[in-house]
This record gives structure tokens, sequence and C-alpha cells, in this order.
């Protein structure tokens, strides 16, 4: 039985910085390349069992267009919302070198929620403004929503908010286009349902998610 809502969560189609392993987190960001165009076509199959009321993207372009196909296919508009962005990289913005990103999100982890890279936000920001997106979403009068956003977000937010997410995730991550459904409410949480595309780490360039 559907408890609240259902709520489907997106991340976005392969970009050339996924590609070059770019820490990509600023507007409006690369935008998504021949395959992660295909990958976003293929939400359109993949996504058809839920009956998708409205579809929600972040502010960074791969969001928007990951979102499109399906939107087109459903006759919805994509509404964007700002909070959905990735975590910011701050002053490492586009840089290879995804150190003190990792170490950062790692430090969150440990509870060190204050922590940031210089110029970029600490756990507390991030949190605030993804739940206040999140609430947006959920007070819509929907039974069910996609949110398309980011691989790093999507892992942050549902590990603090999905119960059953980290069991489910263990040691992998979220791929270009990887889903998670969960039911819920902003009020009483949200249990995680199901979640595909989840790949094992090959090396620690896959930590740099954008």
């Amino acid at each position: 039985m559907l408890v609240g809502m259902r709520l489907i969560l997106v991340r976005h189609g392969r970009t050339s910085s996924n590609v070059g392993f770019l820490l990509d987190t600023g507007e409006p960001g690369a935008d998504l390349d021949e395959f992660g165009h295909g990958q976003a076509r293929t939400l359109v199959e993949r996504l058809a069992e839920h009956p998708i009321e409205a579809i929600y993207a972040s502010t960074l372009v791969r969001t928007q267009q990951t979102a499109a196909p399906l939107a087109t296919a459903l006759g919805l508009d994509v509404e964007v919302l700002p909070g959905l962005r990735e975590i910011s990289a701050g002053d490492d913005e586009l840089a290879a070198d995804a150190t003190r990103y990792i170490g950062t999100l790692m430090r969150w982890h440990a509870g060190e929620v204050h922590a940031r890279i210089p110029g970029g936000e600490t756990a507390m920001e991030f949190m605030e403004r993804f739940d206040e997106a999140i609430a947006v979403v959920a007070s819509r009068t929907h039974d069910v929503a996609m949110v398309v956003s980011h691989g790093a977000a999507l892992r942050v937010w549902s590990s603090a908010r999905v119960r059953g997410f980290v069991d489910e995730l263990g040691s992998g991550h979220l791929d270009n286009t990887g889903v998670i459904v969960v039911d819920g409410s902003a009020d009483e949480g949200w249990q995680l349902v199901s979640l595909a595309g989840v790949m094992n780490w090959r090396s620690a360039d896959d930590l740099v998610e954008d």
C-alpha cells in the first residue's frame, strides 16, 4: 500500500564532465553527451510502470535534458527547483582532482556537518536546501513525482533521509540515470522501494558522481 506519495529520484544522464572526471557542479553545467541523451530516452520505457504526474529538475541543464524525453512522452512540463542542484565544489569547480571534494563528503558522513571546501557549502546548508526542494514536491497533490538531480546530492540526501538506502547501496554508487524509488512524505520520512543502476567502484574517480 502506498504511504504518502511515491518519489522517483533519478540521476542525470552522462556528460563530457563525467567522462573527464571533472567536478562540474556550477550552473549551467555540461550538456548531456550523445550517450547521455540515449540514456535519457530509455527512461520513457524504464519508468513506464509508474503513473508519473509531475517532473522536477535542478538548475543544471543536464537534469532538464534528462527529464525532457519522459516529459514529452507524458505531456508534462519540467519544473526547475534550485535546491535540487549538485553539492557545490566551491573553489575546486571544474577541477580534475576530486580529493578535497571526496574528503569533505567523507567528513560529512563522519559527522563533521560544518566541513566545507572553500567557496562550497556545509552538509547543513546542502541538506536544508535539498530538504526544502523535496518538501515543495511533497506538498503538491501528486501521488507519483519524478525528481532528476545529481550523483553526490542524491547519495548524501538519500543516505540521511531514506530508510534502507545505505544498506541497499552498499559499497556501490549510483550510475548515470540510476533510479531510487521511495515512498513516504516529508513529515513521516521516506522508505526505499527499489534501487536500480548501482555500479561497483572501479577506481577513486568513480566517487566524482556530479
